[in-house]
């Protein structure tokens, strides 16, 4: 029994694999803006995320049109002034949510509907019984992250701080939030494993450690799909993780077993 634990979950590239949705989304937002000239590829948003202030995949998407633009030899300020290439914040979300969220608001239709799940119920059951209490802070939308806990994964209300609930990471404030709703009728210092795919997933676990030095913090990573087609692809983004401050790196969430964290947590 890891009786004083306490799990948090990322959602994109955890719970779910957003290759084809989210990064999708991102990779047409970036296109559709840059009038067709510059489509990312996965390579490219990794390398972007690996700065670790880009958790918002709609600011993401923004930034990657200015740089595309600089590296044109324009200035975001021309971009924003030629009538060519200007567009507002509120457009390009729009337009990335047509995509991932599709194009009936009450329906979703769009890429959200083809994600595969990286996490079975059963798992996280399986915590609970040993004793260990879970939840999601994500920079996902409320919606969106609803969509995937409760629709495809059958949970009921799970604890959940969204993008509405907090500043985006890697600011710590979302998963203290989190911790404060599952830590009642645990010991007040229960030790928190914030669990990943990016770096600034890692980098919200270390503030969280200098915000809140009461208890103990550790970031666990996830490496996502997209980032196992072979051996150098994954032990590269697996590097990247460590040097954010991964504890441990995993493939899968659900090797994250009750096991493992007793084993993490006596190691601290």
């Amino acid at each position: 029994m890891v009786e004083t634990a306490i799990v948090v979950f990322d959602i994109d590239g955890v719970v779910r694999d957003v290759s084809g949705s989210y990064r999708r989304a991102l990779a047409d937002t970036v296109e559709q803006f840059t009038q067709g000239a510059y489509r990312p590829s996965q390579e490219d948003i990794d390398d972007l995320k690996t700065e670790g202030c880009w958790n918002n995949d709609w600011e993401a998407s923004q930034e990657m049109i200015y740089r595309y633009f600089e590296a044109e030899g324009r200035s975001r300020q021309s971009i924003q002034s030629d009538p060519t290439t200007t567009f507002t914040y509120e457009e390009l979300v729009a337009f990335f949510q047509s995509r991932y969220r599709g194009t009936d608001p009450i329906h979703w239709n769009g890429y959200i509907c083809q994600e595969p799940l990286l996490m079975e119920a059963a798992y996280l059951d399986s915590l609970t019984q040993a004793g260990i209490r879970w939840g999601f802070f994500s920079g996902a939308t409320r919606g969106s992250a609803n969509y995937v806990l409760e629709k495809r994964l059958g949970l009921q209300t799970p604890v959940l701080v969204a993008m509405e609930d907090a500043p985006g990471k890697p600011d710590p404030t979302g998963l203290q939030k989190t911790v404060a709703q599952l830590q009642a009728g645990t010991a007040p210092r229960s030790p928190v494993i914030y669990v990943g795919d990016t770096v600034a997933d890692m980098f919200t676990a270390k503030h969280a450690r200098d915000h809140y030095p009461d208890r103990t913090w550790l970031g666990v990573g996830v490496i996502p799909p997209h980032a196992q087609t072979n051996a150098e692809q994954r032990d590269t983004y697996a590097t990247t993780l460590r040097q954010a401050g991964a504890e441990i790196v995993l493939d899968n969430v659900q090797q994250l077993t009750p096991k493992t964290i007793s084993q993490l947590l006596g190691s601290v």
